[in-house]
């Protein structure tokens, strides 16, 4: 019971003092109680746990097949709750000290290639092009321009209303994290895209509405909001092997494969800390070393004679 209310106070101050969405808030409540229920287990309480204790769930957690990544993420949530409970003078010492992360951040995030994105977007505008063609079809390569355009979250695409845009700008004003509102540039494919929606299709979509969410960008085709599952499935429909967060992955990639500084996406995704951006040079660096290859005359001489000693182990 202890850990529960600790729990539920903890849930309090991230709504209310941080600003955190429910969503966010569910999910770090949710890894909190797994750790808590770990304690639990051996008789232990949150506020008693020793290094030991941190270090022994995560070697439980890597026991029972669960990813680095994700064993990164519930650690990074231990450490925020340790640090409120400091700071509120409930601990005087911080379990999760000197506890090495999981080397989850290594893993880069997957992207579609350049080929893959236009495939997915030519798919959508045959559809829009189609004699039979519905309002959906507007609204779906709507939303397909937005997300590899801007590189929006799909949180950020479905909480979108009307009065964010500035299409004669050129620009759309996002809620990301925490509420923090950025303006994100779109390109005049997109605006174009957005453009024939809000004129042809939103209307045919707003005929069945419910009071308070009229302000809504893109709807269903019952006139609700779209929700963040039927985002993803639009997506699927589009390409299986993509999601909307490999679109933002993609719009990132592309652009510093491209030649953009990672201040501009950064600010562009709505990245707290540039060291989360910096994975993208990584996919970049990807690219430029298959460039070298291919076109530096002395990384080709390399990479013949490479060959020439592979035939010569095989003969």
């Amino acid at each position: 019971m202890r850990n529960l209310e600790l729990l539920k106070e903890y849930s309090t101050y991230l709504r209310v003092e941080k600003g955190l969405r429910p969503l966010t808030c569910e999910a770090y409540a949710s890894d909190l109680r797994t750790f808590a229920e770990f304690l639990e287990a051996q008789d232990g309480v949150l506020t008693a746990a020793a290094q030991r204790d941190v270090s022994t769930f995560l070697e439980h957690l890597r026991t029972h097949g669960i990813d680095a990544r994700s064993a990164a993420r519930k650690l990074s949530c231990i450490r925020g709750f340790y640090k409120w409970l400091l700071l509120d003078k409930r601990i005087d010492r911080d379990p999760t000290v000197n506890i090495e992360s999981p080397k989850a951040w290594k893993v880069l995030p997957k992207s579609l290639a350049e080929s893959e994105i236009g495939a997915m977007l030519e798919m959508a505008q045959r559809n829009v092009e189609h004699p039979q063609a519905h309002a959906t079809a507007l609204r779906d390569r709507a939303i397909l321009e937005l997300f590899y355009a801007g590189g929006l979250r799909v949180s950020e695409v479905s909480g979108l209303n009307t009065s964010d845009l500035a299409l004669d700008a050129g620009r759309v004003m996002v809620r990301g994290k925490g509420d923090k509102e950025r303006i994100v540039p779109l390109g005049s494919t997109a605006v174009e895209a957005l453009n024939a929606y809000l004129k042809d299709g939103r209307p045919m979509l707003q005929r069945v509405i419910k009071r308070g969410e009229a302000a809504k960008l893109f709807l269903s085709s019952r006139g609700g909001p779209m929700t963040r599952q039927a985002l993803w499935l639009l997506v699927k429909a589009h390409s299986g092997s993509a999601s909307p967060h490999m679109l933002r992955h993609s719009c990132a990639t592309h652009m510093v494969e491209h030649g953009a500084d990672l201040r501009s996406v950064q600010i562009m995704l709505g990245h707290a800390d540039i060291a989360t951006t910096q994975v993208y040079t990584h996919l970049a660096l990807g690219r430029l070393k298959a460039v070298h290859r291919q076109h530096h005359p002395r990384a080709a001489r390399r990479a013949g004679r490479e060959e020439k000693t592979a035939q010569g182990v095989e003969a």
